[in-house]
């Protein structure tokens, strides 16, 4: 007589689901979230595992190849370095999470440069009103675009080339066919960009301000989750997780201040990029970006202003361009007719793309301009240190970029398979 055939509890149908139903479930210990992190990423969701794992070899591969790569000296020229350029590539993530494109932000960034440069020391004007004038330019900038996009259907890809080329020429005009503006080095914006630092007690209060912070609004989403009967982390998973944050961010403030410290400059950067990141993610706005992003006929019918969204993804696009066209001066002390050319664009555009933007639209967060310029500058800074001239950097740059545009098309077809499943 043939004896029955046992299966196994954990190979069954059920409980595969009861294991799929653990993973999805809310994280109870700290465990319990790289297990949720890995499951999400064999489902085709990666979100940052792979900059992040990116960044730890490059790091290593050159800290091998040149020990001055790590040191805080680097680290905090680094610091400096990533911001204009990474100011610039969250601009492009607001327009990349609607599905759209600039190629122009460098030219804006120029633009703006050259401007406030012309407006402060030529004309001898307030540095608000120089501000204010730059900051304005890279609004009405986005607005016409968007105008231009919404009403004339042009599309955004020649609408920003013919912009790339146009703001060129402003660029060259404004300058009054100077080849630079220089800044004076005691100027605010000159000592913001290469001399300020924060104090060291004040950078550990700001470290434990964002561990408290992350703390706080964590659980605050998860008191509201078990109001409403539904399940949430634990306190006890929130708390280690905060720690841990505040361990990192503890061990980089001391790190940092072996040398000169934390630049202000970085610390500005971060701000905006938590700001952007609240408003994407926190507001009914944020989610129409998103849903824009998506699918824009079906965002439409549920009754979101598709045009004001577009509209006002290329205005938060130009404006960013045009803040880091002025820290780009501020960082030089100089605006000249090659700010905001080269390979800004090109930069700025795989940075986003890097850090985990999608270019089909609808996924990304703003982290990704943090995590995609700190991939980019540091092979840049690790090829100087190496005295390899650009054509490597343009390469190993290239590679990434690949790299990173094939993850996430592979990505997109794993979730959308497990959808068909």
């Amino acid at each position: 007589m043939a004896q029955d055939t046992v299966v196994p509890p954990e190979s069954t149908p059920r409980a595969l689901d009861r294991e799929d139903e653990r993973l999805a479930a809310p994280p109870q210990t700290l465990m319990d979230g790289v297990r949720a992190s890995l499951a999400r990423a064999r489902g085709g969701d990666l979100g940052v595992i792979p900059v992040v794992a990116g960044i730890v070899v490059i790091w290593t591969v050159f800290q091998v190849l040149n020990p001055v790569f790590l040191s805080s000296t680097n680290l905090v020229n680094l610091a400096f370095d990533m911001v204009p350029v990474g100011m610039i590539a969250l601009g492009i993530v607001w327009v990349l999470l609607v599905g759209q494109i600039d190629l122009s932000v460098g030219s804006v960034s120029g633009v703006s440069a050259a401007l406030m440069a012309t407006v402060l020391v030529l004309d001898e004007q307030p540095l608000v009103l120089a501000l204010g004038a730059s900051i304005l330019l890279g609004v009405v900038v986005g607005w016409a675009y968007g105008q231009i996009f919404n009403r004339a259907g042009v599309p955004s890809f020649v609408i920003s080339l013919a912009g790339l080329l146009a703001f060129l020429g402003v660029q060259l005009w404004i300058l009054r066919g100077q080849n630079a503006i220089n800044l004076e080095y005691d100027s605010a914006l000159v000592s913001f960009a290469q001399l300020w630092f924060v104090p060291a007690p004040l950078a550990y209060v700001l470290a434990v301000l964002a561990a408290g912070g992350l703390l706080a609004v964590s659980a605050s989403r998860a008191r509201r989750r078990h109001a409403a009967g539904l399940s949430a982390p634990s306190m006890r998973y929130l708390v280690t997780r905060s720690v841990l944050l505040l361990v990192v961010l503890a061990f980089v403030v001391s790190y940092l201040g072996r040398t000169r410290g934390l630049p202000w400059m970085f610390v500005f950067f971060v701000g905006v990029v938590l700001v952007m990141h609240y408003v994407l993610t926190r507001t009914a706005f944020g989610r129409s970006v998103y849903a824009v992003g998506g699918n824009a006929e079906a965002a439409r019918r549920a009754g979101i202003n598709v045009r004001r969204v577009y509209t006002t993804a290329f205005v938060m696009c130009s404006t960013l361009a045009a803040v880091g066209g002025v820290l780009a001066a501020s960082r030089l002390a100089a605006a000249n007719q090659s700010t905001g050319t080269a390979d800004v664009n090109l930069n700025a555009i795989a940075a986003a793309v890097i850090g985990g933007v999608s270019l089909f639209g609808g996924r990304g967060t703003a982290f990704a301009a943090l995590l995609g310029i700190v991939v980019i500058q540091s092979i840049s800074s690790g090829l100087t240190l190496l005295n390899l001239d650009s054509s490597y950097r343009f390469m190993v740059t290239g590679v990434v970029l690949l790299l990173a545009v094939a993850l996430d098309s592979v990505a997109r077809r794993s979730r959308m398979a497990s959808g068909r499943a």
